[in-house]
């Protein structure tokens, strides 16, 4: 095969080795033509090609072929955790969780299994959306960085996974914070409590956390029960005694102290 190919014979070897739903050829009747088989080594090739050419979704593909004409090779394995990268790399997040997940449904013991938790953890971190959309992937890649740290502490990965986590713990409890604000303004006081309290109990390492006691302290009062203001307002002077929400909880506090009588 010539070093270099020009672009019709490029696309001509693409139809030769891709599903037949791509529609790169038909036969006399106007159906797809069956897929034309190919040795291990020269589909694992061209898949690499692909994938060193930045033709993830392609290279996914033909990864996907190596795994589904041989699946008993010595290269169906690699193809099968290649195919989750390349569909990472694409974009392709669902897809690149389906592969990571079926190898790690075959391979549970494999080396390669902490780079698989690791893929999908991370397929799930780039869907993650604004504090004001749903967290539906947030949360799942809280729970996989969580699995990976739990399974692979001393991984390569562990590192990066904690690092993440961290960032996950923040986003989540920015959402509470977002909630219990909507309830805030919107009057319903113990709703608003029950957000922030999350933020504290659950989310304690975040910077969230600060905001979260003062504003307990504002639903507090407004609850009418100043002894549980005065504790969230003690907690936030003990952890974060220079801050301006300190002070803001400060002076709530003061204004609804009970005022002393004069002695007579």
């Amino acid at each position: 095969m010539p070093s270099k190919l020009t672009r019709p014979a490029l696309l001509l070897l693409a139809c030769a080795v891709v599903l037949p739903a791509a529609g790169c050829a038909r036969n006399k009747s106007g159906s797809d033509t069956a897929y034309i088989a190919r040795d291990v080594n020269s589909l694992y090739a061209l898949a690499k090609q692909r994938l060193d050419k930045g033709q993830y979704e392609e290279a996914a593909k033909l990864f996907d072929e190596v795994e589904r004409q041989h699946p008993y090779s010595v290269w169906a394995r690699r193809a099968q955790m290649m195919s989750a990268f390349s569909y990472y790399m694409a974009t392709k997040y669902p897809e690149a969780i389906s592969s990571a997940q079926r190898f790690l449904t075959i391979h549970p013991g494999n080396k390669d299994a902490a780079y698989a938790n690791y893929l999908i953890a991370m397929s799930h971190y780039q869907q993650i959306q604004n504090v004001t959309r749903d967290q539906a992937a947030t949360q799942n890649a809280s729970n996989s960085f969580g699995e990976l740290i739990r399974r692979y502490p001393d991984s390569r990965y562990a590192a990066d996974a904690r690092l993440k986590l961290d960032l996950i713990n923040d986003h989540l409890a920015g959402k509470e914070m977002e909630i219990g604000r909507f309830y805030q303004r919107s009057g319903k006081w113990l709703a608003a409590t029950l957000r922030f309290r999350k933020v504290v109990e659950q989310y304690q390492t975040t910077n969230h956390t600060p905001e979260a006691l003062e504003r307990l302290v504002e639903s507090y009062l407004a609850l009418g029960i100043p002894s549980e203001a005065q504790k969230a307002a003690a907690v936030l002077g003990r952890n974060y005694p220079g801050s301006e929400w300190y002070h803001r909880a400060y002076k709530l506090v003061q204004r609804h102290a009970p005022q002393t009588a004069p002695q007579g």
